[in-house]
Formats: structure tokens, sequence, C-alpha cells
């Protein structure tokens, strides 16, 4: 089951309204989520967990990670808006969680690197050529984070010219990995473990992805202004990000979805005609298709993505990726979330949690649809 929350308000007022709603679930979430990353960083420090870098590690090693979080944040507060840390202000009052560490638990992406895959397609790649787009999280599926499924609905501040968006992750987690927005907009990521040169630096000093990424739901309208705003920003890991914008027509004689090459140094905005890294054999051009399968350097899961991208293009559907692509290419096994950007509908599942049975991985489960207009037109 998902949890399905909606939110109004100032910032303070969501966060206060969102922990007096989830208060039980986000006492049990914030410790649990907390205890599993000091064990796996042990672990990392013994080389068994491949998604924490091994740099990332040593340094908690020496410091703790309360403190290398804090020092995180710290690093990062000057490139925080103002609304997330009272929107944390706001859960911590209401459920007693002790406000550093709801602080804590939103630094950890900048210092973990997820394994994840992510697509768009339109035009003639699509039935109908609606505007598709895949967000599957590979992460660790024998942690708390099943066991919190949530969809947040953000509505829009009276007045103001935001957005709505939904929120797809978990029950006190305000950051976003997965998500859409009523102005038919929706966010992919990739954690990059296995850079080229062409990436540059990364940084420990910027706006933490997830806040960015959030900030993008939240205020943007359209890619073009996506692609001011992240090429704009302080930027700092390194990532794959895919954004994808419903609006977008195939007569307009733009791709309606890129994907980022993401930096400290660079953002490199990808379409299916420059999409890179170049390869004939594992990561070829497809007309009116942009993918990345779990990395930037990964032959082995891209060419499979690939192959029945390649297979099924001009038959693309929610229902044929769910059941044909994603099952196959063995993506998502957190979460996966399929969008119809053209639709306004969004197809969400994820993995086994500890009180659930049947299959364990998202990609082999059902998925719920949800009408997002419906949604986002809730009072």
């Amino acid at each position: 089951s998902i949890s399905v929350v909606h939110l109004w308000g100032n910032p303070y007022q969501k966060g206060f309204a969102h922990g007096t709603l989830m208060k039980d679930k986000m006492n049990e979430f914030y410790p649990r989520t907390f205890a599993f990353f000091e064990s796996q960083f042990v672990e990392t420090i013994n080389q068994t967990v491949p998604w924490i870098p091994k740099s990332a590690a040593d340094w908690v090693a020496r410091v703790g990670l309360d403190v290398a979080l804090d020092l995180t944040f710290d690093l990062m507060f000057p490139f925080i808006p103002k609304h997330f840390t009272e929107e944390m202000k706001g859960i911590a009052d209401a459920t007693g969680v002790d406000y550093k560490m709801i602080r804590r638990i939103h630094m950890i992406g900048e210092l973990t690197q997820g394994h994840c895959s992510m697509f768009g397609a339109w035009g003639n790649a699509t039935v109908r050529g609606h505007v598709l787009q895949l967000r599957a999280l590979d992460w660790d599926i024998t942690g708390p984070f099943q066991d919190f499924p949530q969809v947040t609905i953000y509505h829009e501040e009276e007045g103001s010219n935001s957005n709505s968006f939904a929120n797809v992750g978990w029950t006190g987690w305000i950051g976003s990995i997965s998500g859409m927005s009523s102005a038919a907009t929706a966010i992919s990521e990739i954690g990059v473990t296995f850079p080229d040169s062409s990436f540059g630096k990364q940084s420990r000093i910027g706006v933490p992805f997830v806040f960015l990424l959030r900030d993008i739901l939240n205020f943007e309208k359209s890619l073009p202004s996506i692609r001011e705003r992240v090429t704009s920003a302080r930027r700092t890991c390194d990532l794959i990000l895919g954004f994808g914008d419903g609006k977008i027509k195939a007569e307009d004689n733009e791709a309606p979805f890129n994907s980022v090459q993401y930096s400290h140094s660079v953002a490199n905005f990808m379409d299916d005609k420059n999409l890179k890294p170049v390869n004939d054999s594992w990561h070829r051009r497809i007309p009116n298709v942009v993918y990345h399968g779990m990395d930037w350097l990964c032959p082995g899961y891209s060419v499979v993505l690939q192959n029945k991208l390649e297979e099924h293009r001009t038959s693309l559907t929610p229902e044929l990726v769910i059941n044909d692509v994603i099952s196959i290419v063995q993506t998502g096994d957190l979460h996966a979330v399929v969008y119809d950007l053209t639709e306004m509908t969004m197809y969400v599942a994820n993995a086994r949690g500890s009180q659930e049975t049947g299959p364990q991985k998202a990609y082999d489960r059902t998925f719920t649809r949800f009408n997002m207009t419906e949604l986002f037109e809730l009072s």
C-alpha cells in the first residue's frame, strides 16, 4: 500500500500538518533510516556496499555519520532555500523528532549513489504520440524504505505562481528524487558511480540535488526554464538527471525530454540527437528516445534497455513499459515510476514491505495508477 498525503499552507504549516498526520510513521522512519545508513557505511569500509563511495565511507569512519552529515549541511546551508528548513522545523515540532536528525536524513543523497535507470519517449516512438517518462530507482531493498512508501501532494500556495506537485518517496522525505507537477513536468535521476573525464569535478558546496529537483517541480513551468535553473545552480555531485515536459507537441520541433550530464563542472543537456555517451553497441541513438541504464558507463544494463526500446519503438505505452521493458531490464527494485505527461497520469510501484507478500522488487509488483489532474485539483 502507498500512503497519499495532501498538504496545503506555507512551508512550516505543510511540515507541521505532515508531521501531525504521519507522526507515528515518522517516529519510526527517521531513526530506522539513520541506523541503516550507519550500518551501511561500516560495511562499505569492508567493501561490501557498492553504492556508497569508498572516499565517503572513509570520511564517515573518521568523524562519524552524524558529524559528516552535519558538516555537509553546514557547507550547503547558504544554498538551501529557507522553505526547506521551515518545513523540516514544522515536522520536528509536530513529531518531536530532533530537527538535526531530519536534516541529516536529507543530506544522505550527497554521500551515496543509487544505481537507477530512466528514459523519455515521444512522437512516433509512443502510441498516440504521448510523452512518456521512466524513473526507476535501484537502491537498497534490505533497508527501511519499502516500509514507508508515500506520494505527497503539495498544493500550490494561494496567490503564488507555483505548481502543485507530487513527491514520490517515503513518509517524512521532503526532498525529491521522483515526482510530477501540475505543469506536466516530471523528474528522473541516476547516481553516477562510473563517470568519464567529461564530468569534471565534484563539490560538497552547493545546493543539495534533492532540493534542486523539488524546486524544479514546485516552481518551473517548462523545459526551457528547467534548463536555466539547472545551468545556473551551484551543483555538487555526479548525476544524470532527466526532465520531461508534456506540453511540448510534435509540431514544436523540440524534444520534450532531456537528460542532463550533471556535476559541479558541467550541465550538459541531451536529446535524441546528441545523446551521450556515444557507443554503437550498447548506447545507440534512437529517434525520439533518450535513455540511460543504471549509470553513465554501464554496458550490461544499457544494452538491454536499448534493445527493448528499439524493439518497442512506435508502440510504447505505460502498460507495455511496465510489462515488457523494466521487468526485462530488471530496473527499479526499490521503486519505479512511469509518467504519461500527455495524459497526466502516473504509475507507481514499490518494493515489498516487511508486512507484505508477493514479489520483492518494485518492477515485479503491481503498479498503482494515479490521475494527477484529479489529485492536484483536490481542495
